[in-house]
């Protein structure tokens, strides 16, 4: 399953100040069948200022580095970087989120699962100054979403649960890919995990920075693990443990240290 075609933005893009420049981060893994179409997309949407891709290629082996290369000889808005070994999303979406420059960044996969043509939806919330992070939600009131995995529902919904009583929050969707920033919120949060884990890390690092916190209902075209889709039980396992590591565990450390002299 795939987003449909793309659909332009419906207002929301045209209301971004001159100057204003978006940073689109995209962390991409043995994804060589969907990365040509998914950069078609992107580069079709208004978003209504100068966008830039920094595709983050996280040691892929099928071909991926060769497809990203060859996108950002065709279209200087596009910038290919490379991981020489496979390090996890989270260390992908971290390097491109250090290297961006526009005054506002989002994290979009390569996997047709999220609608480029929403992410003017989604970061209109910072552009009108209202907010500092928005997070899209699969699980609000919003447009199509594809009907898979009951298990997996469940675990995004503990997993949200669990989030937010540490963090006070009340998000639907903690482990959403779509996730803006304005860039020096971004770029002020020490990040630290390599894999799936960078969702609830991020999570619990910006509800600790009391930053202005939104969030934006999205469509969601899931795919299949026969599609390609990679996420495992282990990341859940992962994701429980970040949560208590980044919300109970290091905070508790930090006020134990001594303040210095």
């Amino acid at each position: 399953m795939a987003i449909p075609e793309i659909r332009r933005a419906s207002g929301f893009g045209l209301i971004s100040s001159a100057g204003m420049k978006l940073s689109i981060v995209v962390p991409v893994y043995n994804e060589a069948a969907t990365l040509g179409r998914l950069l078609d997309r992107v580069l079709q949407v208004d978003y209504g200022c100068d966008a830039e891709i920094l595709l983050v290629n996280d040691g892929s082996t099928d071909g991926t580095a060769i497809e990203a290369d060859r996108w950002a000889s065709l279209d200087s808005r596009i910038r290919a970087i490379h991981h020489e070994h496979n390090r996890g999303k989270g260390a992908a979406v971290r390097t491109g989120l250090q290297q961006a420059s526009g005054d506002v960044v989002i994290v979009q996969d390569a996997d047709l699962e999220y609608d480029p043509g929403e992410i003017p939806r989604v970061i209109h919330p910072i552009l009108i100054g209202v907010a500092d992070v928005v997070f899209g939600s699969r699980f609000s009131s919003g447009g199509p979403h594809r009907v898979l995995y009951f298990w997996h529902s469940v675990g995004n919904h503990f997993l949200t649960l669990l989030s937010n009583i540490f963090t006070n929050l009340n998000l639907t969707d903690m482990e959403v890919c779509y996730k803006a920033f304005r860039r020096e919120v971004i770029q002020s949060v020490a990040l630290r995990e390599d894999r799936f884990g960078f969702e609830p890390e991020i999570t619990a690092k910006i509800a600790q920075g009391g930053w202005r916190i939104y969030e934006v209902p999205i469509s969601y075209y899931g795919r299949t693990y026969e599609e390609g889709k990679k996420i495992a039980w282990r990341d859940g396992v992962r994701a429980v443990w970040c949560i208590l590591k980044y919300n109970v565990f290091m905070r508790a450390s930090r006020q134990r240290r001594p303040a210095s002299k």
